[in-house]
């Protein structure tokens, strides 16, 4: 679909990735090319073809939507204190803390110049409320860390700012580099908020789904660290007291023992909370198709709602 313009955005990923302080390119290297979908920055390409753009200014902007994203994984890793992602060593694991959070800076900083590179104040704006939101969702998520009285509209908050609207930012900038009527700005963010949901919710079912193996990932690590996802909201609420008791010891207090993970997934599976998840998910991706309805039909347009399909069924 993007294939060439995708092409664009590594070399100027690794061109801005240069900096006389070595460790700076063979860290976020390391990150960027850890096997990520780049998924936001391909957000922002299509949704400019979509648009009919023929410029060249979404080649920056998609870079620096990936330098944002990049930032906040490494950051995250560091606040999460986390040793694999995509199934390789996290840059913390390797080079610890310290460097992690500084190249992180270092990366939202490059983002930034792209920004000013680019030369809109509005996109400018868009992208600094974009991160602003980001940092909000991630200390959500840390004050909502091992709280198993967590509601599932309070979840549903966290993801929208953490996860959510940078999906929205990404789509958003194809309308406006395409100088398009605000009805397709409006379209398109629409489009990425409800795709970035339901791409998080099925996440959150990944992380205990065989499936997860194949994606590269590991499995059970959102239960390790504790972390209260809609899956376990959904059990935690249709389960007795025995039940909420053994979420409060494994989540609340992180007190788990051989056996307990297995005997997660099965009071998941007990309460149909992942199915149910994954029924939310479907719920935000057809208010995403929906969100395209503006646009005439043709293969990118086609190809966007192939998208969807795609990140929803992959625990299946």
């Amino acid at each position: 679909m993007v294939a060439e313009d995708m092409a664009l955005v590594n070399q100027l990923i690794l061109k801005k990735m240069e900096s006389p302080v070595a460790l700076i390119p063979q860290l976020a290297g390391h990150v960027i090319s850890a096997g990520g979908k780049r998924l936001r920055p391909m957000l922002t390409l299509a949704s400019a073809k979509l648009c009919g753009y023929h410029g060249e200014r979404h080649i920056t902007l998609a870079t620096c939507i990936e330098f944002i994203h990049t930032a906040t994984l490494l950051h995250d890793d560091v606040v999460d204190e986390s040793k694999l992602r995509r199934g390789i060593e996290t840059a913390n694991s390797v080079w610890g803390n310290q460097a992690s959070v500084l190249v992180g800076d270092f990366l939202f900083s490059r983002s930034f110049e792209l920004m000013v590179e680019d030369g809109s104040v509005k996109v400018m704006g868009i992208l600094a409320t974009a991160s602003a939101k980001l940092a909000e969702g991630e200390i959500m998520q840390l004050l909502t860390s091992n709280n198993t009285e967590t509601s599932e509209s309070a979840y549903l908050n966290v993801i929208k700012a953490k996860t959510a609207k940078l999906f929205a930012a990404s789509c958003r900038l194809g309308a406006i580099v395409a100088d398009r009527p605000k009805i397709e700005e409006e379209g398109l963010e629409a489009f990425g908020m409800n795709l970035g949901v339901a791409f998080q919710l099925t996440d959150d079912v990944l992380d205990y789904s065989a499936k997860q193996a194949t994606l590269g990932k590991t499995v059970g690590d959102d239960f390790k660290e504790g972390k209260i996802t809609l899956p376990i909201i959904l059990a935690f609420s249709r389960g007795d007291e025995k039940e909420r008791h053994f979420w409060r010891r494994t989540l609340g207090e992180l007190k788990q023992n051989d056996g307990d993970f297995e005997h997660a997934i099965s009071l998941l599976q007990k309460h149909q909370a992942l199915d149910d998840s994954v029924e939310r998910a479907r719920h935000y991706g057809a208010m995403a198709k929906d969100a395209l309805g503006i646009f005439p039909t043709s293969e990118t347009k086609d190809a966007l709602i192939g998208l969807i399909d795609f990140c929803i069924a992959r625990p299946y």
